[in-house]
Order: C-alpha cells, then sequence, then structure tokens
C-alpha cells in the first residue's frame, strides 16, 4: 500500500478538496508497528500526527497504583493525536495492540494545510468531538453507576458496533480481546473480569471463537445491561 491509498482509507479525508488531497499524498508517510510497540509515551515531546490505516493501537494511562487503564481502543481511519497540534507533550501513552499501519504527518504541514481547507479542520474538530462522546460513555458506565457483569457486557457490546462484523450466527468482534486488555479497558482485575465472561457465557450472551468474542444476540445483551 502507498501514502494515496492509504489516504483513501481514511474518512476524514472524503470530504476535502482535491487540492489538499494532494498536499497530503506529497508529505504524508507510512509506517508499520508491530505489536507491543509505542508509538509515543505519556509527557513525550512528538511533532507527528498519525492515523490508523489496518490494524488497531491502544490508548492508556498509568494510574498511581501503577497500573493500566485503556481510554480509547483505535481502528481503522481513526486519528490517533490530535492533540500534536498543540506545542504541548503527550498526555497519554500510545501503543499498537495489534500489527498496525499508521498514516504519519509532520504536525506544521499538516496545519499548514488545514488552514487552506476549512473541511479539514472541521474534520479535526469532529473528530475530538467523537472522542469527548466516547469518553462521556465512559463515564457513564463507571463502576459508580454501572457493576460487574454489566459493565462487562456494555463494552464488549460497544466493540462489537465499532468494530463486529456480521456472522450467520451473530457478531464477530474483530480482534484479539484478551481477558487482561478488556481489565485494563475497565480498569478492573484481570481475575473479576474472567468470572464475568463465565458467567455471560453460560447465559448464552457471548461466546468465544477461535480467541475471539462473539455475541450472538446484540439487542439481547444491550437489554441485559441495561436493566435496573
Amino acid at each position: 500500500m502507498d501514502v494515496k491509498e492509504a489516504c483513501s482509507q481514511i474518512e476524514l479525508f472524503q470530504m476535502i478538496s482535491e487540492k489538499s488531497n494532494a498536499a497530503l499524498e506529497a508529505c504524508g508517510s507510512l509506517r508499520r508497528i508491530p505489536k507491543g510497540t509505542h508509538l509515543f509515551w505519556d509527557k513525550e515531546m512528538n511533532q507527528t500526527l498519525y492515523m490508523v490505516v489496518t490494524g488497531f493501537v491502544s490508548l492508556y494511562k498509568i494510574n498511581s497504583q501503577g497500573e493500566r487503564k485503556t481510554v480509547f481502543l483505535l481502528g481503522k481511519g481513526d486519528v490517533v493525536n490530535e492533540e500534536v497540534l498543540q506545542n504541548m507533550p503527550a498526555s497519554i501513552n500510545c501503543e499498537a495492540f495489534e500489527s498496525s499501519l499508521v498514516l504519519c504527518f509532520h504536525k506544521m504541514d499538516f496545519l499548514a494545510i488545514m488552514r487552506q481547507d476549512f473541511s479539514l479542520t472541521k474534520a479535526m474538530f469532529d473528530s475530538l468531538a467523537l472522542k469527548n462522546r466516547r469518553l462521556y460513555r465512559q463515564l457513564k458506565n463507571t463502576s459508580n453507576s454501572l457493576h460487574g457483569e454489566k459493565r462487562v457486557a456494555a463494552k464488549l457490546w460497544r466493540l462489537s458496533k465499532d468494530y463486529g462484523v456480521s456472522e450467520p450466527d451473530g457478531t464477530l468482534i474483530n480482534m484479539e480481546l484478551s481477558v487482561t486488555y478488556l481489565a485494563d479497558m475497565l480498569g478492573s482485575r484481570r481475575e473479576t473480569v474472567s468470572r464475568h465472561l463465565k458467567h455471560l457465557t453460560e447465559q448464552g450472551l457471548i461466546r468465544s471463537q477461535n480467541g475471539k468474542i462473539v455475541i450472538p444476540d446484540r439487542e439481547a445483551l444491550s437489554v441485559f445491561f441495561k436493566s435496573p
């Protein structure tokens, strides 16, 4: 895949001008990130804006107890670090959740194109707004308002919406989602999440398929975690 084809995979670029597309193709580059490799670290000064072309990357923080908390899992077409457009250090860690291909732009090149194309500027605002909405949902689903199995069910339902693939017998969450990583996303202990997954499986709300999770009926899972 070349930069031109990669740019065509980014939804954010679909409404911008041909001139802007050509400029992005001229200044962009591609980088292959092996699983477990960091794109950048918390508090690191960075000059590169990243967008996911294939694969998934994880944005996470380490809390005061040294525990890892996943904030976002980003996939195809997602902007990774809009905050780089400020002249400040990164405020989060970014790691490849699986082997990923990312599109890279020097922030000054990208800002120069934004100045000439309001559609691109608005698209970046929209990307930030979407992240804010996702954060609001996460706050709603914190342990103070939603507990145990329902938190796990809500997270799996959301992942199935964002990354699900329809199959004859349900919706496949199309990623290698380990219990440890799911626990990181929820801010819970691995043993606790494992127990909740077992209970959800026993109730027929989820099942395992070749190391991935399938949701037979998304509506039934939704009813489960929304019930009082």
